[in-house]
């Protein structure tokens, strides 16, 4: 059967890939070639002219203008001729070399030096970095990015709907009310800080050799200074080095950016499930999409079905970025094949998250307040203003205000009326009496409002 989104095994590359297309660049088979032989031939170029090695003399400026060339003109077609090699030597890395090799033959000045193509490395010093840019790329242009467009989503209804009051429900019950914004507020506020954890790691990654102590670099060149050179060609990528490894560098930091885009999903459910609970409750309306059908049997449903899809996203892809945080620090001895494996779900983990992301938005771009239903509910809800009376109470020294209210209102549905009775018979300042009063279960919002409107001070 020939490939087609509809012929897909994984939803990511087949339902949903018009939402994780921009991940292919990066996490496709095509993407991780295309990042080994960037590190090949950046290696390849860091050697070049290193005064210990009179052998390897530093390249002219036409053989560096034709490395740029291959970096950059490097497409599917050349991945394909890799795969060939592979298909020949059952080794990816090798294949990447033999590839180069055969570019390097096309060069008079490098065909020479191919002998220093992949120059005292295990593949793996190759993979890591390899991944490292990979994960590292798709974070700042694909992930970031996503994760900058919820923000500005959710802060733009934080402050439209800053003053719309809305009944709280702590333990699903009626609580002293807070304002729509508000509640998005406090969702932007967590999320950035997530999101901040996440821009600000940086990957980490190793250029040491078969077990981590350049046992092969010494060997055939002990004047160099390996681990200064590492460092600045590892530096160089845009990554930070790590200099106590084995074979493979321990995945301690992709296990940190694991656990942030974890807990950083994580808001994103309880975001999902507390908006889906209020368009539920009637306080959220959804902007209806001409053509769309709610239910296959009654025709009046408008589900809300993005918060849902985004859920279910969320789950899939925590459920992978745990398991990858889990196996990838943990390697038995100096290496073991596993990490290799699983480190190719890493893509998926990335497109459920990116799923969940665009439903997301999607989901928050139809929702639409609903003030008279909000009002409708808080107009029911009288005993919640039970907390400010009691109180003001407590503030004049009345005896055991709590226990009055609660015999009052715990359990009970209260009418303005009996309030309003119960607070004129209270021995308390004129004036205290009458702001409360003058309170409604509507204004009765503390700085909800305000806080709404500074998220983005």
């Amino acid at each position: 059967m020939e490939y087609a989104p509809l012929t897909a095994i994984s939803s990511v590359d087949g339902r949903y890939l018009r939402h994780t297309e921009a991940l292919r660049p990066f996490f496709s088979e095509y993407g991780l070639i295309r990042y080994r032989v960037q590190v090949e031939v950046r290696w390849f170029l860091a050697l070049a002219g290193q005064s210990g090695m009179p052998e390897f003399p530093a390249l002219s400026e036409g053989a560096e203008q034709f490395f740029e060339h291959l970096i950059e003109e490097f497409d599917v077609s050349q991945a394909q001729r890799v795969k060939e090699i592979e298909a020949r030597t059952n080794h990816d890395v090798k294949a990447v070399e033999y590839y180069l090799q055969e570019r390097f033959a096309e060069h008079d000045e490098l065909r020479s030096l191919a002998g220093f193509l992949h120059f005292a490395c295990t593949s793996e010093d190759i993979n890591n970095l390899a991944y490292a840019l990979m994960i590292r790329d798709a974070r700042d242009r694909v992930i970031l990015p996503l994760q900058a467009g919820i923000d500005t989503a959710l802060a733009g209804l934080a402050t439209s709907l800053a003053d719309i009051p809305m009944l709280s429900r702590t333990h699903g019950q009626t609580a002293s009310p807070t304002t729509l914004g508000k509640e998005m507020a406090n969702f932007v506020a967590r999320l950035r800080r997530q999101s901040a954890q996440i821009a600000a790691l940086t990957p980490q990654g190793k250029c040491n050799g078969a077990v981590g102590n350049f046992n092969a670099h010494m060997a055939a060149n002990p004047e160099l200074d390996w681990p200064a050179i590492s460092d600045a060609f590892v530096g160089s990528l845009g990554l930070e080095c790590n200099p106590y490894t084995t074979q493979i560098e321990p995945h301690d930091w992709m296990a940190e950016l694991f656990h942030a885009m974890v807990r950083y999903q994580n808001i994103l459910l309880d975001l999902c499930r507390d908006t889906w609970g209020y368009i539920s409750l009637g306080y959220f309306g959804q902007k209806m999409v001409e053509g769309e059908v709610g239910s296959s049997t009654m025709p009046h449903k408008v589900n809300p079905i993005d918060f849902e899809n985004a859920e279910g996203n969320i789950g899939t892809a925590n459920a992978l970025f745990l398991q990858l945080a889990d196996k990838l620090t943990v390697s038995r001895w100096q290496r073991d094949l596993s990490d290799s494996t699983a480190l190719r779900t890493a893509g998926t983990a990335f497109g459920h998250a990116v799923i969940a992301c665009r439903s997301l938005l999607k989901g928050l771009a139809k929702l639409e307040a609903r003030p008279r239903r909000l009002s409708d509910d808080l107009d029911e809800a009288w005993e919640v203003l039970a907390e400010p009376v009691q109180t003001v109470m407590r503030r004049y020294g009345i005896e055991n205000p709590y226990e009055q209210l609660k015999a009052l209102t715990r359990g009970k549905a209260i009418s303005r009326e009996a309030l309003t009775d119960f607070i004129g018979q209270l021995d308390i300042p004129g004036p205290a009496r009458e702001a409360l009063l003058a309170l409604t279960p509507a204004t009765y919002t503390g700085n909800a409002a305000d806080m709404a409107r500074r998220i983005d001070d």
